[in-house]
Protein backbone atom coordinates (compact mmCIF):
# COMPACT_ATOMS: atom_id res chain seq x y z
CA UNK A 1 0.00 0.00 0.00
CA UNK A 2 1.61 3.07 -1.28
CA UNK A 3 -0.17 6.99 0.32
CA UNK A 4 0.57 10.07 -1.91
CA UNK A 5 1.11 12.17 1.02
CA UNK A 6 3.73 11.87 3.43
CA UNK A 7 2.05 13.04 6.14
CA UNK A 8 -0.25 9.85 6.27
CA UNK A 9 2.40 7.57 6.60
CA UNK A 10 1.95 7.02 10.02
CA UNK A 11 -1.51 5.41 9.36
CA UNK A 12 0.18 2.59 7.50
CA UNK A 13 2.92 1.97 9.84
CA UNK A 14 -0.17 1.72 12.79
CA UNK A 15 -1.10 -0.77 10.15
CA UNK A 16 1.48 -2.98 10.12
CA UNK A 17 2.52 -2.50 13.56
CA UNK A 18 -0.74 -3.33 14.98
CA UNK A 19 -3.54 -4.39 12.16
CA UNK A 20 -6.74 -2.98 11.93
CA UNK A 21 -9.40 -2.68 14.91
CA UNK A 22 -12.12 -3.49 15.71
CA UNK A 23 -15.34 -2.23 17.12
CA UNK A 24 -16.94 -4.28 20.14
CA UNK A 25 -19.97 -6.26 19.63
CA UNK A 26 -22.08 -3.83 21.70
CA UNK A 27 -20.60 -1.40 19.77
CA UNK A 28 -20.42 -2.58 16.35
CA UNK A 29 -24.50 -2.25 16.83
CA UNK A 30 -24.77 0.58 17.49
CA UNK A 31 -22.27 1.97 14.72
CA UNK A 32 -24.12 -0.10 12.54
CA UNK A 33 -27.84 1.31 13.67
CA UNK A 34 -27.20 4.62 15.16
CA UNK A 35 -23.77 6.28 14.21
CA UNK A 36 -24.17 9.19 16.42
CA UNK A 37 -24.65 7.29 19.92
CA UNK A 38 -20.98 5.95 19.58
CA UNK A 39 -19.94 9.81 19.88
CA UNK A 40 -22.35 10.49 23.34
CA UNK A 41 -20.93 7.12 24.92
CA UNK A 42 -17.15 7.70 24.48
CA UNK A 43 -18.01 11.36 25.65
CA UNK A 44 -18.72 9.37 29.04
CA UNK A 45 -15.55 7.51 28.96
CA UNK A 46 -13.63 10.54 28.75
CA UNK A 47 -15.48 12.19 31.56
CA UNK A 48 -14.55 9.02 33.42
CA UNK A 49 -10.54 9.41 32.24
CA UNK A 50 -10.41 13.44 32.64
CA UNK A 51 -11.98 12.96 36.82
CA UNK A 52 -9.39 10.22 37.15
CA UNK A 53 -6.51 11.27 35.34
CA UNK A 54 -3.18 9.99 37.66
CA UNK A 55 -4.83 7.63 40.21
CA UNK A 56 -3.26 4.35 39.69
CA UNK A 57 -6.05 1.50 40.29
CA UNK A 58 -9.54 1.42 38.43
CA UNK A 59 -12.18 -0.74 38.52
CA UNK A 60 -15.01 -0.79 35.81
CA UNK A 61 -18.39 -2.57 36.89
CA UNK A 62 -20.14 -3.50 33.84
CA UNK A 63 -17.92 -2.85 31.25
CA UNK A 64 -19.90 -4.49 28.08
CA UNK A 65 -18.11 -5.06 24.97
CA UNK A 66 -15.10 -2.98 26.64
CA UNK A 67 -14.38 -0.75 24.05
CA UNK A 68 -14.32 2.32 25.48
CA UNK A 69 -11.97 1.20 28.25
CA UNK A 70 -9.10 2.30 26.45
CA UNK A 71 -9.99 6.03 26.88
CA UNK A 72 -9.82 5.45 30.45
CA UNK A 73 -6.48 3.88 30.58
CA UNK A 74 -5.18 6.52 28.50
CA UNK A 75 -5.70 8.35 31.96
CA UNK A 76 -4.76 6.05 34.54
CA UNK A 77 -1.99 3.52 35.68
CA UNK A 78 -3.91 -0.01 35.73
CA UNK A 79 -7.42 -0.40 35.04
CA UNK A 80 -9.41 -4.13 35.18
CA UNK A 81 -12.73 -4.20 33.95
CA UNK A 82 -15.96 -6.23 34.71
CA UNK A 83 -18.89 -7.77 33.41
CA UNK A 84 -21.63 -10.40 34.57
CA UNK A 85 -21.49 -11.61 30.92
CA UNK A 86 -18.75 -13.98 29.93
CA UNK A 87 -19.88 -13.09 25.94
CA UNK A 88 -18.81 -9.50 26.02
CA UNK A 89 -15.47 -10.35 28.31
CA UNK A 90 -14.52 -13.22 25.72
CA UNK A 91 -15.32 -10.74 22.80
CA UNK A 92 -13.44 -7.97 24.79
CA UNK A 93 -10.16 -10.65 25.05
CA UNK A 94 -10.32 -11.61 21.72
CA UNK A 95 -9.90 -8.30 20.16
CA UNK A 96 -7.46 -6.29 22.91
CA UNK A 97 -4.12 -8.02 22.34
CA UNK A 98 -2.23 -4.62 21.48
CA UNK A 99 0.34 -4.56 24.60
CA UNK A 100 0.53 -0.58 24.39
CA UNK A 101 -3.09 -0.90 25.96
CA UNK A 102 -2.78 -3.39 28.93
CA UNK A 103 -6.07 -4.10 30.55
CA UNK A 104 -7.49 -6.81 32.62
CA UNK A 105 -11.11 -8.40 31.96
CA UNK A 106 -12.60 -10.86 34.38
CA UNK A 107 -15.60 -12.21 34.53
CA UNK A 108 -17.91 -10.64 38.01
CA UNK A 109 -21.72 -10.46 38.99
CA UNK A 110 -20.77 -7.23 41.44
CA UNK A 111 -24.58 -8.30 42.60
CA UNK A 112 -23.09 -11.21 43.71
CA UNK A 113 -19.93 -9.74 45.82
CA UNK A 114 -17.40 -7.66 46.05
CA UNK A 115 -14.16 -7.47 43.82
CA UNK A 116 -11.07 -9.59 46.14
CA UNK A 117 -9.21 -6.03 45.46
CA UNK A 118 -9.24 -2.52 46.93
CA UNK A 119 -9.49 0.48 43.94
CA UNK A 120 -8.46 3.96 44.24
CA UNK A 121 -11.55 4.49 41.93
CA UNK A 122 -14.16 2.57 39.88
CA UNK A 123 -17.05 3.78 37.44
CA UNK A 124 -20.31 1.91 35.76
CA UNK A 125 -22.22 3.56 33.34
CA UNK A 126 -25.32 2.63 31.69
CA UNK A 127 -25.83 0.25 34.63
CA UNK A 128 -27.48 0.89 37.44
CA UNK A 129 -30.81 1.72 34.85
CA UNK A 130 -30.85 -2.32 34.41
CA UNK A 131 -30.73 -3.46 37.88
CA UNK A 132 -34.39 -3.99 39.99
CA UNK A 133 -34.65 -1.53 42.71
CA UNK A 134 -34.95 -3.99 45.60
CA UNK A 135 -31.16 -4.44 44.83
CA UNK A 136 -29.52 -1.16 43.81
CA UNK A 137 -28.51 -1.52 47.54
CA UNK A 138 -26.43 -4.28 47.35
CA UNK A 139 -25.05 -3.22 43.76
CA UNK A 140 -23.75 0.30 45.04
CA UNK A 141 -22.63 -1.73 48.21
CA UNK A 142 -20.91 -3.82 46.54
CA UNK A 143 -18.81 -1.11 44.49
CA UNK A 144 -18.10 0.17 48.35
CA UNK A 145 -16.37 -2.43 49.23
CA UNK A 146 -14.12 -2.78 46.47
CA UNK A 147 -13.20 1.05 47.39
CA UNK A 148 -10.07 2.09 49.29
CA UNK A 149 -11.30 4.55 52.41
CA UNK A 150 -10.82 7.53 50.51
CA UNK A 151 -12.14 5.57 46.96
CA UNK A 152 -14.21 7.73 44.26
CA UNK A 153 -16.88 6.44 42.34
CA UNK A 154 -18.29 7.56 38.97
CA UNK A 155 -21.98 6.38 38.40
CA UNK A 156 -23.85 7.26 34.85
CA UNK A 157 -27.40 6.87 33.72
CA UNK A 158 -30.21 7.44 31.62
CA UNK A 159 -31.82 10.00 33.16
CA UNK A 160 -36.02 9.37 34.22
CA UNK A 161 -37.08 12.25 32.07
CA UNK A 162 -35.19 11.13 29.02
CA UNK A 163 -37.64 8.03 28.87
CA UNK A 164 -40.08 9.88 27.11
CA UNK A 165 -37.65 9.21 23.87
CA UNK A 166 -36.24 6.38 24.61
CA UNK A 167 -36.77 3.59 21.63
CA UNK A 168 -39.04 0.58 23.02
CA UNK A 169 -36.02 -1.83 23.03
CA UNK A 170 -34.24 0.56 25.89
CA UNK A 171 -37.34 0.86 27.41
CA UNK A 172 -38.34 -2.45 28.31
CA UNK A 173 -34.31 -2.85 29.59
CA UNK A 174 -34.29 0.44 32.12
CA UNK A 175 -36.11 -0.50 34.81
CA UNK A 176 -34.73 1.48 37.28
CA UNK A 177 -34.09 4.98 35.71
CA UNK A 178 -33.94 8.08 37.97
CA UNK A 179 -34.06 11.50 37.88
CA UNK A 180 -30.84 13.37 38.81
CA UNK A 181 -32.35 14.30 42.53
CA UNK A 182 -33.21 11.29 43.20
CA UNK A 183 -29.79 9.42 41.78
CA UNK A 184 -27.94 12.21 43.92
CA UNK A 185 -30.19 11.55 46.68
CA UNK A 186 -29.41 7.40 46.55
CA UNK A 187 -25.78 8.07 46.63
CA UNK A 188 -25.54 10.51 49.38
CA UNK A 189 -26.50 7.16 51.38
CA UNK A 190 -23.36 5.21 50.85
CA UNK A 191 -20.77 8.33 50.12
CA UNK A 192 -19.65 11.54 52.49
CA UNK A 193 -19.67 13.93 48.90
CA UNK A 194 -21.91 13.30 45.63
CA UNK A 195 -21.28 15.82 43.23
CA UNK A 196 -24.25 15.84 40.30
CA UNK A 197 -23.45 16.49 36.66
CA UNK A 198 -25.72 16.28 33.79
CA UNK A 199 -25.58 15.14 30.15
CA UNK A 200 -27.17 16.36 26.74
CA UNK A 201 -25.74 14.30 23.87
CA UNK A 202 -21.71 14.54 24.20
CA UNK A 203 -22.09 17.31 26.40
CA UNK A 204 -21.20 17.20 30.28
CA UNK A 205 -22.48 20.11 32.20
CA UNK A 206 -23.85 21.76 35.40
CA UNK A 207 -27.18 22.73 34.02
CA UNK A 208 -30.75 21.62 34.92
CA UNK A 209 -30.94 17.86 35.70
CA UNK A 210 -34.47 17.64 34.79
CA UNK A 211 -33.29 18.87 31.04
CA UNK A 212 -30.77 16.45 31.11
CA UNK A 213 -30.81 13.41 28.65
CA UNK A 214 -27.89 11.37 30.78
CA UNK A 215 -26.94 12.25 34.33
CA UNK A 216 -23.72 11.04 35.88
CA UNK A 217 -22.76 11.48 39.85
CA UNK A 218 -19.19 11.45 41.10
CA UNK A 219 -19.41 10.36 44.66
CA UNK A 220 -16.07 10.54 46.84
CA UNK A 221 -15.25 8.68 50.43
CA UNK A 222 -17.11 5.76 51.12
CA UNK A 223 -19.07 5.73 54.26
Amino acid sequence: MKTKDPVNKNTLEALEQDGTQELGLMNNAVWAGDPRRLVFTLARYKFVAKMFEGKGSVLEVGCGDGFGSRIVKQSVQKLTITDYDELFIKDFLSKNKNKKWPIEAVMHDILAGPMNHKYSAAYTLDVLEHIPQAEEGIFIENICKSLDEHGVLILGMPSLESQSYASPQSIDGHINCKSGEDLAALMKKYFHNVFLFSMNDEVVHTGYSKMAHYILTVCVNPK
